[in-house]
């Protein structure tokens, strides 16, 4: 009786800022390398690259898409705007950045988890309503699985953020894997059907 074969790997790509890179930690502790453990253990056979850039706001990111589609990856967790918000910059730059990002992954057929962020309260009401409102719209426009806020259940916790109180620790990244991990499962069945709804598109139009 032969055994079935081996799950194919999925490969996926991590864009984003300090909190994707790993900001102060070693890089085992970074998000994209613990987040692959916790699938790992769950039987997912997933690599995830690291395409953290400290200090990158979304206008940074879509600068350096073109070379992370070059790795042709099966999907991509997208986490920027953290830093364009810090700065103050006009929330609907930051949209359009993000949503430029999404159409051509969109068109690569790169389906994509995108990671919110929420803005700090002191650049007031009107700032903070324009500027959490870009995910959960661009979500809904690209049909992509949404993990609401990515410091969920970090932000403001003793411990679990470094002495700036912006990033997190290891046991900080440790409650984000946790948190997004439940997500991060249903966007992985978005790209394994990603390929067969390619196919059959591109079966329709001949």
């Amino acid at each position: 009786m032969t055994s079935p074969a081996p799950a194919a790997e999925i490969r996926l790509a991590a864009l984003g800022d300090s909190l994707t890179a790993g900001y102060g930690l070693p890089a085992d502790d970074a998000f994209p390398a613990k987040l692959q453990a916790a699938l790992a253990a769950r039987g997912y056979h997933v690599v995830i690259d690291n395409f953290g850039v400290s200090g990158d706001t979304t206008i940074g990111g879509l600068s350096r898409l073109k070379g992370v589609m070059k790795t042709a990856p099966d999907g991509v967790i997208l986490e920027l705007g953290a830093n364009d918000m810090l700065r103050g910059q006009d929330p609907e730059a930051a949209k359009t950045n993000l949503d430029t990002i999404m159409a051509r992954l969109t068109k690569a057929g790169i389906p994509v988890l995108l990671c919110g962020m929420r803005s700090a309260k002191n650049y007031g009401a009107d700032y903070a309503a324009a500027f959490d409102a870009i995910y959960p719209a661009l979500a809904k426009k690209y049909d992509a699985v949404l993990y609401p806020f990515f410091l969920d259940g970090v932000t403001g916790h003793y411990g679990l953020t470094l002495p700036d109180g912006l990033h997190p620790t290891a046991k900080g990244v440790d409650v984000i894997v946790g948190r997004i991990l439940p997500d991060v499962e249903t966007f992985l069945k978005h790209v394994t059907a990603a390929p067969a709804a390619k196919a059959a598109q591109a079966a329709a139009t001949r």
